[in-house]
C-alpha cells in the first residue's frame, strides 16, 4: 500500500515504529503537546490529527482513530500497510459494568467481543477472537502495578451502536466482560491480518453500576494521564 493514503496526507518514515491512538482528535493534540519534545504535525486530513515527536529519547506518533470500529479499521489499516507502523496502542475511554472499576481506573483489553461485523471480510470457517498482543498487555500490567494505577485485566465489549434501542450493553457482564467500548475489535483484526501488535487501554469514563458516575467532556480529553504515562512507557 502507497502513502500518502486517502486518509492520512503523510510519507514513509513520518510516523515512528509506535503510534498511541486515542479517539478525539483533541487529545491526539493534548498528548502531544503536553507529553511529546518536539512534536510536528504530520496529518489533518479530515481534522484528524498526527504528530510525531520523542518521549525520554524515544520517537513515538499519536493519532486519532474517531469513533467506532469502521472508523478506527480505516486509520489502523493504513497506519499498518502504508506507513511501516509496527504497533498500536489505543489509548481510549469506555464505561465500566463492575463496582471496583470507579472513575479514572483502567481495563486493559486482553479480548474483544463485539456485536459488529468487521471480520467477516476474512470469510473464516467460525468465529475470530480479536486478542491483544501479550507482551504489550504485560508490559502495560506491570507500568499499572508500579504506578500503583487501579486496574484489570479482562474481556471488553466493542459496542457497533453508542444509543442501544435494546439497552443490552449490561448483559455482557454475566460473562465477566469488564466493560463497553467501541474500538478494540476491529484494532485487534487489523493487527492480526497485518502481523503487527494492538492493545488498547481504557480509561473508565463512564459507571454503569453504583451512582452512575460519569466524566465532563473536558475530563475526556484531558485528565486520563495514568492511561497516558503508560502508554508512553510501554511504547
Amino acid at each position: 500500500m502507497n502513502a500518502p493514503t486517502l486518509h492520512i496526507a503523510a510519507n514513509r518514515g513520518d510516523f515512528a515504529e509506535t503510534v498511541l491512538m486515542p479517539g478525539d482528535p483533541k487529545r491526539s493534540r493534548f498528548i502531544a503537546e503536553n507529553y511529546l519534545e518536539n512534536a510536528k504535525l504530520v496529518n489533518d486530513v479530515r481534522g484528524v490529527q498526527g504528530y510525531t515527536g520523542y518521549w525520554h529519547g524515544k520517537r513515538v506518533s499519536v493519532m486519532a482513530s474517531g469513533m467506532g470500529q469502521p472508523s478506527i479499521g480505516i486509520y489502523s489499516y493504513e497506519l499498518y500497510n502504508a506507513f511501516d507502523v509496527q504497533k498500536i496502542i489505543r489509548v481510549g475511554s469506555c464505561g465500566s459494568f463492575f463496582e471496583d472499576l470507579p472513575l479514572g481506573s483502567l481495563i486493559l483489553a486482553q479480548a474483544a467481543c463485539t456485536n459488529g461485523n468487521y471480520a467477516v471480510q476474512y470469510r473464516l470457517p467460525g468465529t475470530f477472537a480479536p486478542i491483544a498482543d501479550f507482551d504489550l498487555l504485560r508490559r502495560a500490567a506491570d507500568a499499572c502495578e508500579q504506578k500503583g494505577v487501579i486496574y484489570r485485566v479482562g474481556n471488553v465489549f466493542s459496542a457497533d451502536m453508542f444509543y442501544d434501542d435494546a439497552h443490552s450493553d449490561m448483559d455482557w457482564a454475566k460473562m465477566g466482560v469488564l466493560g463497553v467500548e467501541m474500538e478494540s475489535a476491529a484494532l485487534y483484526c487489523n493487527a492480526a491480518r497485518a502481523g503487527k501488535k494492538a492493545l488498547c487501554m481504557c480509561t473508565v469514563s463512564d459507571c454503569f453500576v453504583g451512582n452512575g458516575d460519569k466524566m465532563t467532556v473536558e475530563q475526556r480529553q484531558t485528565a486520563l494521564t495514568d492511561m497516558i504515562e503508560v502508554a508512553l512507557t510501554i511504547a
